[in-house]
């Protein structure tokens, strides 16, 4: 069909828009569009770019504060870390893409995340990334892990950003959608910050980076769409990405940003040049023209809707002076990059473009970007997780548990995961992977920046408001245990179809309990993500509402180990009895998904995290939060495969909720038997129990008198090395 022909109600439920939609459309513009105009509709009202089903509640989340300087509505937010530098971050989602063809999905999850920061003024300095699979014998699951882990690292290696941290976690509502969400972390002068804006009537347009081909053409659309059996009918909307050629743009773009040449800058990411358009319009409060025959294309015979909606990688929009054309255009050609004037800003609300010397399309720029619709569906109350009655759980064989539990994907090591990716090229990563968050140092400073992900699922889907409550908490706890403090978040909320009532109560219990923590740990939200429709012939993934949080070290003194050392003390600072409600003990032990999932302890939380960031910066102990598997599964990971332990726990606990509870406000503390009085000073008025000493090659865990649980060290952390091994050789 021709680009200008007619749109018709069918054509638009084509391109996923309702029936009421395209009368919404029609009145709007007085008229019926064309087919490249429908297109346009169809992909900024589309759920990943319009965010239509969930604006309405993302309100909720708090997103000011002292440090923050960009909060949601930009390419990525921005907060003050002091000396004149800010840190620059977000997170995105690549599901859909990523499910269909892995590899390059991934791939160009991180290409497109690099450039939501870079587009900015920052410097990309690190990359996380939080993956979701199915059950490693489902259909293509390995297959899609492979490829998965081999995209992020070949793009990341290539481009020369380090892959410093993340998560992978496993469970069967993954077997249709995998979950794929990336998050970059940059880095800038405070007075060097560019935003998406096409501001200033008679200023140039200047489309720089790669040629536009057919490939991503409806990626915004598929993303806001269900799987079902024909699913891989939908690679061609996979875009395909080029490192080398990103490499290029993040220098080139920085250097015409830092010589003052920019107005405005947006990358080309979903919907490609339409979101980046109409977007920098509606921020400006200007409009924009366009000769769309002047935009270098990759194939012969391409259309003005193909030109406007493909995803090609690797591109940018620029607004700039009419007298620094010149000048950019010879930046660009110096760094080998396509770059051609293709418009020019206009007062008028609308973006107008021509096509082979006639209209390819007329619109305004405010049903399409701020009147776009915004729906508040509807939704069900989730019903709250049932209490389980336990078997006897009190003479167990608790090493066999432990090995059952550390044999589990969901307990693999990450290392033949994160061993593919770059850690250090730049020579300023602390802490890489293997560790509860990252930590790097800003160049040329002692300020030290951290960042982490997490998201326990299996929580969020028993318990949607308290399992996104609890997550930003555990990543309170993991950047306390590189001595950070939290300054702000990004978010990536993955959910199913938002038309299910069900879903959507899933959806508004976990936006209020992430608002709800972020409130109470006065950490605010400054950008994320929303990704809908992650669901297969009607089956939804859990809830995997994601967190990204980054912490500031205002002076890194040494390196904070994760590890203890051989004659270590070991203690374990907070309450000695976990809860067993959403634990990965009752998933994989016993087979049971149940709760409940309790509620965050803010006041313990701040208290105790506070301390034990303050341990870690002085160099008192080495700390890991008790989280997934609880202290059992905490203490293999301290011993680094290698010293032992031997623990001593009170004749009256609980075993089982000592050694695997999970949801406690606490960490493990490993310290010099010299510096004890130092680390008991510092936890006064805390609860603290020296449980034992590092040392031998077993750990050992005696109840009063009696051994409990006895195990080769390097036994058990070689069952959680075994786990993903086959990705080394893949």
């Amino acid at each position: 069909m021709k680009w200008d022909a007619p749109a018709t109600v069918e054509l638009a439920r084509e391109h996923g828009l309702s029936e009421e939609e395209f009368e919404r459309i029609l009145s709007d513009l007085g008229r019926v569009p064309n087919l490249t105009e429908l297109g346009i509709f169809a992909a900024l009202w589309s759920e990943h770019c319009s965010y239509k089903s969930s604006r309405v509640h993302l309100k909720k989340f708090p997103t000011r504060g002292p440090r923050v300087i960009q909060g949601p509505g930009e390419n990525a937010g921005v907060v003050d870390l002091g000396q004149g530098w800010v840190t620059v971050f977000k997170m995105e989602s690549h599901n859909h893409p990523s499910f269909i063809e892995p590899y390059q999905g991934a791939a160009t999850g991180v290409g497109g995340i690099l450039r939501d920061v870079f587009t900015m003024g920052a410097r990309p300095v690190m990359i996380l990334d939080s993956l979701r699979f199915g059950s490693l014998d489902a259909p293509r699951m390995p297959h899609l892990v492979d490829g998965v882990v081999r995209g992020i690292g070949d793009y990341g290696n290539c481009v020369g950003v380090p892959t410093v941290g993340g998560e992978v976690d496993f469970h069967p509502s993954y077997n249709g959608n995998i979950l794929v969400n990336a998050m970059c972390v940059g880095v800038a002068r405070g007075d060097g910050i560019f935003y998406g804006r096409a501001s200033g009537p008679g200023n140039r347009v200047v489309y720089l980076g790669s040629k536009t081909g057919r490939d991503g053409i409806h990626g915004a659309t598929m993303a806001s769409d269900v799987f079902d059996e024909t699913a891989s009918a939908k690679r061609p909307t996979v875009q395909v990405g080029d490192p080398f050629t990103e490499k290029l743009l993040i220098e080139c773009c920085l250097e015409l940003m830092g010589k003052g040449l920019v107005v405005g800058i947006q990358d080309m990411g979903a919907a490609g040049l339409t979101s980046s358009a109409f977007e920098m319009a509606a921020r400006a409060g200007c409009g924009l023209t366009l000769d769309l025959s002047r935009v270098p294309a990759r194939e012969r015979g391409m259309t003005p809707y193909e030109l406007m909606l493909s995803e090609s990688q690797e591109r940018m929009v620029l607004v700039v002076t009419p007298d620094n054309v010149a000048p950019v255009l010879e930046v660009c050609g110096r760094w080998g990059l396509d770059a051609v004037e293709v418009g020019t800003v206009i007062p008028e609300p609308e973006v107008v473009a021509r096509f082979e010397g006639r209209q390819a399309f007329r619109l305004p720029l405010a049903p399409l970007v701020d009147d776009a619709p915004r729906y508040d569906r509807p939704w069900v109350e989730p019903a709250p997780a049932a209490a389980v009655t336990l078997p006897n759980l009190r003479d167990r064989e608790w090493a066999a548990d432990l090995r059952e539990m550390l044999a589990s994907p969901v307990f693999a090591s990450s290392r033949p995961v994160w061993q593919q990716y770059d850690q250090s090229v730049g020579a300023s990563t602390v802490i890489g992977p293997g560790a509860d968050a990252a930590l790097q140092l800003i160049e040329g400073t002692n300020i030290g920046l951290a960042a982490t992900t997490d998201c326990n699922a299996l929580a969020c889907s028993l318990d949607p408001f308290n399992g996104a409550a609890q997550a930003v908490a555990e990543a309170v706890r993991n950047l306390a245990c590189v001595g950070a403090e939290p300054v702000g978040v990004t978010d990536c909320l993955n959910f199913g179809s938002p038309e299910n009532p069900g879903v959507m109560g899933q959806f508004v219990a976990a936006v209020d309990g992430l608002a709800e923590a972020c409130r109470a740990f006065e950490v605010p939200v400054v950008s994320g993500n929303v990704s809908f429709y992650n669901e297969t012939s009607g089956t939804a993934i859990v809830p995997t509402p994601t967190v990204g949080m980054v912490g500031i070290v205002p002076g890194v003194r040494h390196r904070p180990r994760s590890h203890w050392h051989l004659g270590d003390a070991i203690y374990l600072l907070g309450p000695l009895e976990g809860e067993l409600g959403g634990s990965r003990y009752l998933q994989i032990v016993l087979g049971l998904e149940a709760g409940p999932v309790p509620a965050v302890d803010y006041d313990g939380e701040r208290r105790i995290a506070a301390v034990a960031r303050d341990l870690v910066r002085l160099g008192l102990a080495a700390a890991k939060d008790l989280s997934d598997g609880g202290l059992a599964v905490a203490a293999v990971e301290m011993s680094g495969g290698t010293v032992g332990c031997k623990l001593s726990l009170p004749a009256s606990t609980s075993p089982v909720r000592v050694l695997f509870g999970e949801w406690r406000v606490g960490f493990a503390l490993a310290t010099p038997v010299a510096m004890e009085p130092a680390l008991e000073r510092a936890c006064e008025g805390l609860p603290l129990t020296r449980l034992g000493v590092a040392g031998g090659t077993k750990m050992v865990v005696t109840l009063g008198r009696k051994t409990v649980l006895e195990a080769s060290i390097s036994e058990l952390a070689a069952l959680s090395e075994k786990g993903l091994g086959w990705l080394s050789e893949a």
